[in-house]
């Protein structure tokens, strides 16, 4: 029987392992006030692009208003108090110079001068320091995103132990990997990885460009990262496969076309010399790697040079008589 066969060769077979992946922003707030307060506004829905600056919410400021209101009432009594000593502080001089009154006058006209510009200048920074802290009550975005989940509500009472909301940016992401620790001395950057889909399907390609160099205690692994292309289209806290190459050996390879599974065992058919003249069928069993492509990685049971079949294997019996056609090469894993 005519039958189309592959010479088993050597090729390049990397060297890959998955793990789960966690997509990460570089640039991601959660947005918590400084202030307590009621919540008065809410300028933005979730799934918003906001620009950096932007409001987002508004506290109820009132308070703080009549603080600052407050403040600088006193800051004008102050200025009231420290134009009089200066004006006062200039005619006693005038009066000393001229021997008038004595110095201890003079120097006690000074002494206030001196204690009210002190106290106008304590008024200035406090009533700066309350207009400062009027700024608090208005939520602004820290840079250009998109705004996250809202948990809250307008009339809900916040503190700064509560969750407004979040601002990410999907511009520049990396991928989290932990590896196990029995792996952490063969991690180095540089190395590529592969970001698949639940489907083994690629998103997106990278290599390595951090390793941790301590080991996380509660996983008992090594965190790598990778940064991702902005036109992965992926999004951060996205869970992705990331395959891992480790390294990439020469290995023999045959093609899945050959390979016969039986009772959970594979085989191959060989096209082996017949001592009479010829080829016969030889089924041979082996053990195959993880596939690569179109083609298995050959663990045992088959060397370099073999001819194996791949046409009409559900046909052949061991021993039967075939007719290799013109033998082409294993196809290089993609």
């Amino acid at each position: 029987m005519p039958v189309a066969t592959a010479t088993v060769a050597n090729s390049a077979v990397p060297s890959t392992e998955t793990y789960v992946s966690t997509i990460k922003s570089r640039r991601s707030a959660t947005m918590q006030p400084q202030v307590d307060g009621n919540l008065t506004r809410i300028f933005v829905k979730s799934g918003d692009v906001v620009k950096a600056g932007q409001v987002l919410m508004q506290i109820d400021p009132l308070k703080q208003v009549a603080t600052v209101q407050s403040q600088q009432g006193t800051e004008q009594q102050q200025k009231a108090v420290y134009q009089f000593n200066q004006s006062d502080l200039a005619r006693q001089k005038q009066l000393f110079d001229a021997g008038i009154i004595s110095k201890q006058a003079y120097e006690q006209s000074l002494q206030a001068f001196q204690n009210s510009k002190g106290a106008l200048d304590s008024a200035s920074a406090l009533t700066n320091t309350q207009k400062q802290q009027l700024a608090y009550y208005q939520i602004r975005a820290p840079f250009a995103g998109i705004v996250g989940d809202i948990p809250v509500h307008i009339g809900d009472y916040v503190s700064p132990t509560t969750m407004l909301t979040t601002v990410d940016e999907n511009n520049d992401l990396e991928a989290y990997i932990y590896l196990p620790t029995e792996r952490a001395a063969a991690i180095h950057n540089g190395m590529a990885v592969d970001l698949l889909d639940n489907t083994g399907a690629v998103l997106a390609h990278s290599n390595i460009d951090f390793v941790s160099p301590e080991v996380d205690n509660g996983l008992q692994s090594v965190l790598a990262k990778a940064p991702i292309p902005a036109s992965s289209h992926l999004r951060n806290g996205q869970l992705v496969n990331a395959r891992v190459t480790f390294a990439t050996n020469q290995q023999p390879t045959v093609p899945v076309l050959a390979v016969v599974r039986i009772g959970g065992q594979s085989f191959v058919y060989v096209a082996a010399p017949n001592p009479k003249g010829g080829f016969l069928a030889h089924q041979a069993a082996v053990n195959l790697g993880e596939p690569v492509g179109n083609v298995y990685p050959v663990i045992s049971g088959l060397k370099t040079g073999d001819r194996v079949i791949l046409s009409g294997t559900q046909f052949l019996q061991e021993g039967v008589p075939v007719q290799p056609l013109s033998p082409q090469p294993a196809a290089p894993p993609s």
